[in-house]
């Protein structure tokens, strides 16, 4: 399992747009294949800085998922709020499990 971590730097003032638009989104991203689900929460020091995680079989999911027709729906609902490109890295399993 891979854990894909990205950070979301939404344009200040667009949060309460962009939550409304991500809760739509979730959805999408969630129904893609080998997606075990997804979570955003927004960052306490800067209000417009946002944390998608989205667990994934392999990053070869993700890539899949990236270059499908849901991932053009998903940029659709979330990249017009973002300030500039998000950061996106991904993650092994926890150490110790």
């Amino acid at each position: 399992m891979m854990l894909e971590h990205a950070l979301l730097p939404v344009t200040p003032g667009r949060e309460e747009e962009f939550e409304a638009s991500m809760l739509r989104a979730l959805p999408v991203i969630t129904s893609a294949p080998n997606c075990f689900g997804a979570e955003v929460r927004r960052q306490h020091e800067d209000r417009s800085l946002y944390l998608l995680m989205v667990r994934w079989l392999s990053v070869e999911a993700h890539m899949d998922f990236r270059n499908s027709d849901l991932f053009n729906e998903w940029q659709v609902l979330t990249h017009p709020f973002y300030s500039t490109k998000p950061t996106v890295t991904h993650f092994h399993e926890p150490i110790g499990t």
